[in-house]
Order: structure tokens, then C-alpha cells, then sequence
């Protein structure tokens, strides 16, 4: 990065009597480095304001403040530096003309983003988002980070409120835009599934006219949606009338099998993981490479090259069990979904662990309650639950072929755990990330004598 102080000022919008080049852009006095413009934002818990004299002697050039400030290097007064820091995030963007993907939705944006980067990557040298840096904080950071060996971008955004993926796509400037599906996740803010599709579909507020729009086209709501103003294109499974369809899928062991159907051909399609979830996921990358004229063959290389991030649905054998780590987050989509994975494995018993599924308001106990009688439905062996609300999903699952036990402890949990699994089980841990169910696994694993 290269940027004259005078041109970020411009940006903000106000004046500056130095000229200093700025070579990086950092919220955090961790990461300043010689000639970083520091901007200082302010949250429940700190205040960055405070942290400006550290700042300068690791070398900050200038200080985006909302104070008035008395500093050795120049200062941009800002009304809100969190809106600055958008500010300057998009002003750097739009020195790029490059394709940049935007995408988001309720259940798997980031396995879609990653499927995505990994379909560009046989064509670009792509740059993704870190992780969970999605937000308002994460997602500048990451446009910030672009240099002129990136050929192009996937970009998600998350929310839990109105207006935050419209500031999100505003500064992201996205070429094409995929949402995933419409689920329940924050519905606890949003109301309805009709207020999270008003939600998403904010994404396409800072979408140029006539870009292409991905949309799953078996979901309920984002089939709905018409905009005269994009090229709207579907994918799924289940529709016939949709533009990208995926057959012929075959589940083995650890990896899944489709062939994808579009414009009158077709591809065959390894993918890595297992769950029909997965394969929504690369049909949408699968789509994302045709709207951006890559090769089908090499569309199918990219996605076989999928790996899974973070916590999410990592299979590892243990002890002679195989776990699925899948302590990332939670919603009753995800959760069906990850039931569906553990069917579909191959071992003697199947048996899950699911946790708490947070930021679903007054209708927490009715959809942990969905989970329970899906969980009921699917026939697994047994279930254990994590949290007061996941009792609830106990309490649904009972009275049928599976066993269900729950528990507020998560020693106790473990205890119960190492007297039940044997080796051949298959058992899959899934959680709200705030539920830390992780270190359920952690505790196994320790008692296993088990190091990655």
C-alpha cells in the first residue's frame, strides 16, 4: 500500500496539512508498523484513543481520532472512525479493477467462500477473508490488505441487524454477489425470515448494474427475489428450473460425488467433505467460476482442492472413532444439515453432540424443539446435549430409536462421553461458537493422549 495522507483526508473528507505516505492501515497498536496510519476506534470494552502515544513510538505515521488530540504526527478528526475506516477501505478498493465476489446468507457462507476462492484460484491469485473477519472491523481490513498481485477477491459479510451489510457492500464494491439461503440465524434482531431476506438482499445496494447474482434457488425465500437491475442465476438440487443443478450425488466415506448441470453440459465433481449442505456450497462456486469463464474441468480441480476452515467439519480418527469437529456456529439449518453428515459417514454407531443454538430469541425453545424431532426422525443411536436450551432438543428427540442424554456440565459431559464412545463410532460435536464446545473435544482428546 502506497497512499498520500492528503488523499485519505480527502476521502474523510477533511483537511490536512502534512503529506506523509501512508504504507498500512491498523485498528490495533499489536500490528503498527514504520508509516501505518492508525486509526483509533472505540468499543464497549476499550478505547483505542487511549493508545495513540504507543502507536507513534512503533512508528504510526498519522491517527484517524474522534478527539481532539495533541500528537507528534498529523491528525484526521473524524466524527466516527469505525465510518472512516469503511471510508478508507473503500476508497483503496476502488483502486482495484479487479472481480470481487461478495457474498452472504444464514448457513455457509464461509465453506461457499471458501469453495469460491479455492474455484478462482485456478485462475487468479485471489485474495479471501481470514477466518471470521466479516464484520465491519474484519471486512475493510481485509480490502486494505490488496496489493497488485491480487487478481481478484472473495469477500462474506455477516450481520445480525439491518443496514450492517449495507455498509459492508457499500465499501466492498462487489462485481458479482452470492447468497447462500435464508435460515433463522439472528432472528432474535431480524423478526422474521422475511426481515433476514430483507437483510441480505442489502448486499446488492453496492452492486454495479448488470453484474451477476447467485441465489439458491431451492430456498424458499431468495427464489422470490426479482431485480431487473442484475443477471439473477440459481443453483440447487431440487428445482429443475434451476440454471445450475447438481445429480447423481454419491456420498463415500469422506468425500461426495455430483455431477453439475448447467447451460445444457455437465462436469463431474469431487468434493472432500460429505453432506448435501456441501454440495449446495460448491454448486455455488461451480457457478461462480462460470460467471467468471473458467474452464468447467478446471471449476471441478479447484473445488477437489476444497480443505474445511477453522472448526468446521473437521473428521479426524481418534482412538479408532471418528470425530467431527463442527464447533463453529449453529442454527437449525446448520445443525439438520450436520445430522445429515453423521448419517452419511461410515462407522457403528452414530452419535451426536449438540450444544446450545444462540440468538434465536423467543423462539429458541420451538426451533431447539425442530432440531430434536429431526434428530428423532433421522434414527441416529444417541444424542447428547450441552445447555439449558438444548434440553429442549433432548426432550423432542426422546421416545424414539434414539438415546438421549443431556447435561449442563461439560466435565461431566466428558466423563459420560469416554465410558460411551467405542472404537468404530462415529460422533459429531455442533455448537453456537459462543457455546465453546470445542473444549468438550479438547478434554477427549486430552484423556486420549491424542496431539494434532
Amino acid at each position: 500500500m502506497k497512499l498520500s495522507l492528503n488523499k485519505i483526508a480527502d476521502a474523510l473528507g477533511v483537511k490536512v496539512n502534512s503529506d506523509v505516505l501512508i504504507t498500512s492501515v491498523s485498528t490495533d497498536t499489536r500490528k503498527i508498523d514504520k508509516g501505518c496510519l492508525f486509526i483509533c476506534l472505540k468499543g464497549e470494552r476499550f478505547d483505542a484513543h487511549d493508545f495513540i502515544p504507543q502507536a507513534v513510538e512503533k512508528g504510526a505515521a498519522a491517527v484517524v481520532s474522534e478527539k481532539d488530540v495533541k500528537c507528534s504526527v498529523p491528525v484526521l478528526r473524524v466524527q466516527s472512525t469505525h465510518k472512516a475506516l469503511l471510508d478508507i477501505a473503500r476508497m483503496y478498493r476502488e483502486s482495484f479493477d479487479i472481480p470481487v465476489v461478495g457474498l452472504t446468507g444464514s448457513v455457509g457462507k464461509t465453506t461457499t467462500k471458501e469453495m469460491i476462492y479455492c474455484v478462482l484460484s485456478e485462475k487468479y491469485h485471489t485474495l479471501k477473508t481470514q477466518g471470521n473477519l466479516n464484520n465491519e472491523i474484519g471486512l475493510p481490513t481485509t480490502l486494505l490488505s490488496l496489493d497488485e498481485e491480487y487478481e481478484a477477491a472473495v469477500i462474506e459479510m455477516g450481520m445480525n441487524h439491518f443496514g450492517e451489510i449495507s455498509a459492508l457492500t457499500r465499501t466492498c464494491l462487489p462485481t458479482m454477489a452470492v447468497i447462500t439461503n435464508i435460515g433463522v440465524s439472528h432472528i432474535e434482531y431480524l423478526g422474521s425470515r422475511d426481515g433476514i431476506l430483507k437483510a441480505k438482499c442489502e448486499i446488492f445496494e453496492g452492486l454495479e448494474k448488470g453484474s451477476f447474482v447467485v441465489l439458491n434457488g431451492d430456498d424458499d425465500k431468495l427464489i422470490t427475489v426479482k431485480n431487473d437491475d442484475f443477471k439473477i442465476i440459481h443453483y440447487g438440487i431440487n428445482n429443475p428450473e434451476n440454471d445450475f443443478r447438481a445429480t447423481n450425488i454419491i456420498q463415500n466415506g469422506e468425500s461426495t460425488s455430483f455431477t453439475a448441470l448447467f447451460k445444457n453440459k455437465t462436469q463431474s465433481v469431487v468434493i472432500p467433505t460429505v453432506g448435501l449442505h456441501n454440495v449446495y456450497d460448491a454448486l455455488a462456486a461451480f457457478a461462480v467460476g462460470i460467471c467468471e469463464k473458467i474452464e468447467p474441468k478446471k471449476i471441478a480441480d479447484g473445488l477437489s482442492k476444497y480443505t474445511p476452515a477453522g472448526m468446521r467439519q473437521r473428521v479426524k480418527n481418534v482412538n479408532g472413532v471418528t470425530v467431527v469437529e463442527d464447533c463453529y456456529n449453529a442454527s437449525p439449518d446448520s445443525q439438520k444439515a450436520a445430522v445429515d453428515t453423521l448419517k452419511a459417514l461410515n462407522g457403528k454407531r452414530k452419535i451426536a453432540v449438540l450444544g446450545d443454538m444462540l440468538e434465536l430469541g423467543e423462539k429458541s425453545e420451538e426451533l431447539h424443539g425442530q432440531v430434536g424431532e429431526y434428530v428423532k426422525k433421522s434414527g441416529i443411536d444417541m444424542l447428547f446435549t450441552y445447555g439449558e436450551m438444548s434440553k429442549f432438543t433432548a426432550k423432542a428427540a426422546s421416545n424414539g430409536k434414539t438415546v438421549c442424554q443431556s447435561y449442563t456440565d461439560k466435565g461431566v459431559l466428558t466423563k459420560k462421553l469416554l465410558e460411551t464412545l467405542e472404537e468404530g463410532d462415529v460422533v459429531l460435536f455442533k455448537a453456537s461458537r459462543g457455546m465453546k464446545l470445542e473444549e468438550v473435544i479438547n478434554n477427549l482428546y486430552g484423556e486420549w493422549n491424542y496431539n494434532e
